[in-house]
């Protein structure tokens, strides 16, 4: 295909569902070239009214709890209920190649020959919080080619998770039927956000742990907030792999969107996640025009060799600088 498309073919090949030019926007999006950022935010604007009418549904655990498991189970069914499914597998990020393996889409071998599928690895880059930079625009790009649900698998690290609460409307939280101590497994940030909790790989050896697993979560969810929704966090089980438990979490997560709907905490959540990018943006494209500053970049550096030879301290230096610039 033609690699210099304009911006209203992009924008046309998006609505009309050509995946190969969603997949080409999705990697503009991707970009760090100030060029392509340009190109998508038109593309963004043309396709604006198209986006925001899918669910979107965030699901994190630590590795091997069988995310891409029961992505690839719960997608299957969807697809069996008339639905298409976009799925977006943030894959992590080397700290020494950078690269990453985006091997997520192997890992989903059925679902991926599904027509109404469409699964996107993404590499996590430097961002924090389970997902990737470019994952809200990536978003809008999938609900604009008309995916009725939008699947968001983390990285899976643990705490930092909890940004992708701030791009989903439901978030699920998998747990593991035999981790050990109950209390290492109950972390409070990322228990404060779950809507869903679904205990996985409960088999025929295990039904004790995931008993025990369920009491203790149960317990702990007591002794945290009430959610802003009023929303009771719920706790199922199953087995992704033998395809147990599925109709239940989906009949639960209709469910949740049922409720939300009925109280108007559904949009107020989407206007408050608004808010949110747009702060997050300004304080990217001002940290990116500080630095392209040539006389603070050249005292930074002297800052910087102070601090190398242990002289001072940065704060306070640091603090200065920026406000010279103000």
């Amino acid at each position: 295909m033609n690699h210099n498309l304009s911006v209203q073919e992009l924008s046309n090949g998006i609505l009309a569902d050509n995946r190969v030019i969603l997949s080409k926007a999705i990697t503009l999006a991707e970009s760090t070239l100030e060029s392509h950022h340009e190109i998508i935010s038109q593309v963004l604007e043309n396709i604006a009214d198209k986006t925001g009418k899918s669910l979107r549904i965030g699901i994190t655990g630590v590795p091997g709890v069988g995310k891409s498991t029961l992505i690839e189970s719960l997608g299957l069914f969807l697809i069996k209920q008339g639905k298409k499914v976009a799925v977006l597998a943030v894959d992590p990020t080397s700290s020494v190649s950078k690269g990453s393996i985006l091997g997520d889409k192997t890992r989903m071998e059925e679902l991926a020959k599904e027509k109404n599928a469409f699964i996107r690895p993404t590499p996590a880059g430097e961002k924090l919080g389970g997902v990737a930079k470019s994952t809200f625009e990536t978003i809008a790009l999938c609900e604009a080619a008309g995916f009725d649900i939008i699947l968001i698998e983390t990285v899976g690290v643990g705490q930092s998770e909890t940004l992708v609460y701030e791009m989903t409307d439901i978030f699920l939280l998998m747990q593991l039927p035999n981790s050990g101590d109950e209390l290492q497994g109950i972390k409070r940030g990322i228990m404060e956000r779950a809507d869903l909790i679904f205990i996985n790989k409960v088999e025929e050896d295990n039904q004790n742990f995931a008993k025990q697993m369920k009491i203790d979560l149960t317990t702990a969810i007591q002794f945290l907030p009430k959610k802003e929704n009023n929303w009771k966090t719920k706790i199922l089980q199953g087995s992704a792999l033998e395809n147990k438990g599925i109709t239940k979490l989906w009949e639960t997560i209709e469910q949740y969107f049922l409720f939300v709907n009925e109280n108007n905490s559904f949009q107020q959540k989407r206007e408050n996640q608004l808010l949110f990018h747009c702060e997050n943006y300004l304080k990217d494209i001002f940290f990116q025009q500080l630095h392209s500053i040539p006389t603070y970049k050249n005292q930074q550096e002297k800052i910087l060799e102070k601090v190398k030879n242990n002289k001072i301290i940065p704060y306070f230096q640091i603090n200065q600088l920026v406000k010279r610039f103000f």
